[in-house]
């Protein structure tokens, strides 16, 4: 079976890109696609795959490994916080308490499986009680739209691929983002407020992990399309039956145990990887 590994350069490894590429093409025999810059394929045997992740080295350069045939996915289901947007938002809430810290490490265990994520959720949200509604404006005016996130949601709506934004985050903020990227559909938590106050509590059910992947599972049902036809991207393990579930499922600069969960990772590059792992050429990004 014909394999592709996509190589796409991180941060400052552009120039070390070119001979990355040369060194797994001299071991595979296959020859070199450059998809721009920063990004390349490189056809190879399945047999060969060692041989590939061998000449890869301790490089900044990301490498997916993917069978050649039916690379471009038809929907995309993305988590949020830390994923579309560089921001955790239940730690920007937690900063008007003086509590980030704490929020901020009950986050990383929870997002590393390390703890559940609706007990740790839970308990971080019954932190908020009392702050008033006016900070969900201000926790807002913060967010930081992940690298490349633009130019892949634009690049895939001009395709005609179908997305969603499906987060254990809250909805004031996911429903912002997803109108300024242009998702169709929105998946998130919702924040109970009282007399103008948060309340310390969601609107059950919780979305957690089944949600993710069972969100995946119906909208692929709901566009008449199979699951190998789905991307799905996040970062935390509450992600992880998700990015297992899609036909494409990568691990976005993820936390240890979730890279360790996944089948295909992002590990150095910015958004626009996830066009490039699936063929598209840096003249068919949308730059918006």
């Amino acid at each position: 079976m014909q394999q592709i590994v996509t190589l796409i350069a991180g941060p400052n490894a552009a120039p070390d890109l070119a001979d990355c590429a040369a060194a797994i093409a001299a071991a595979s025999g296959g020859a070199i696609d450059w998809l721009g810059p920063t990004a390349c394929d490189i056809a190879f045997a399945a047999e060969d795959e060692a041989a590939v992740r061998a000449a890869l080295g301790g490089q900044s350069i990301d490498a997916v490994i993917q069978p050649a045939a039916g690379r471009r996915k038809r929907l995309l289901i993305a988590d949020l916080e830390s994923t579309v947007i560089e921001n955790e938002m239940l730690e920007e809430l937690a900063d008007f308490l003086g509590m980030r810290a704490h929020v901020a490490e009950m986050t990383r265990r929870a997002m590393n499986g390390e703890i559940d994520f609706v007990g740790a959720l839970t308990e971080r949200v019954a932190l908020l009680r009392g702050l008033p509604i006016s900070v969900l404006d201000e926790a807002a005016a913060r967010i930081r739209l992940m690298p490349g996130a633009t130019a892949l949601i634009a690049t895939l709506g001009r395709a005609g691929v179908r997305t969603a934004l499906v987060s254990g985050g809250f909805t004031v903020f996911a429903e912002r983002v997803a109108t300024a990227l242009g998702f169709e559909r929105v998946v998130a938590n919702r924040l109970d407020i009282a007399d103008g106050k948060l309340a310390g509590t969601v609107t059950p059910p919780v979305v957690g992990a089944a949600t993710k992947r069972a969100t995946l599972i119906a909208l692929a049902a709901e566009f008449g399309l199979r699951l190998d036809e789905t991307l799905a991207v996040g970062d935390g393990a509450n992600d992880v039956p998700m990015l297992q579930t899609a036909g494409l499922g990568i691990a976005f600069h993820a936390k240890p145990a979730v890279a360790a969960a996944s089948r295909w990772r992002i590990d150095h590059a910015d958004l626009t990887a996830l066009l490039y792992v699936q063929g598209y050429r840096a003249g068919e990004i949308v730059i918006p």
